[in-house]
């Protein structure tokens, strides 16, 4: 029964009886499998809100540990991003903005592959 085919209700039935469990021992064992069967629900729930706070996110965001060339790609990938809504949008005082910034962050790429 351990290894990974189905078993049937009647063959989980069929065990318990072989065990003499018996009806108290079956209902102990019902309310401590439920209990925690809860308490794993509770725990999944709480981490799952927990981690989309931005605390959260903070704090993983900084275990990263980026380079300073990681983070001018992501920089770059943004701004890249942001400069083809701006485009789209012909905000072109936005672009022009945006491609200052992009100047900063050639050169710090630029600096990361000598």
């Amino acid at each position: 029964m351990t290894d990974n085919k189905r078993v049937t209700n009647k063959q989980i039935l069929d065990k318990i009886n072989d065990l003499k469990v018996g009806d108290e021992g079956l209902n102990r064992l019902a309310i401590k499998i439920v209990s925690r069967m809860v308490k794993l629900k509770s725990m999944e729930e709480w981490f799952s809100h927990v981690s989309k706070s931005d605390i959260a996110w903070t704090t993983a965001y900084k275990d990263l540990e980026l380079t300073e060339e990681e983070e001018a790609l992501g920089e770059a990938a943004k701004l890249m991003t942001l400069m083809n809504i701006f485009q789209e949008d012909e905000a072109y005082e936005k672009c022009a903005i945006i491609k200052g910034r992009m100047d900063q962050v050639n050169k710090i790429l630029k600096k990361g592959n000598r």
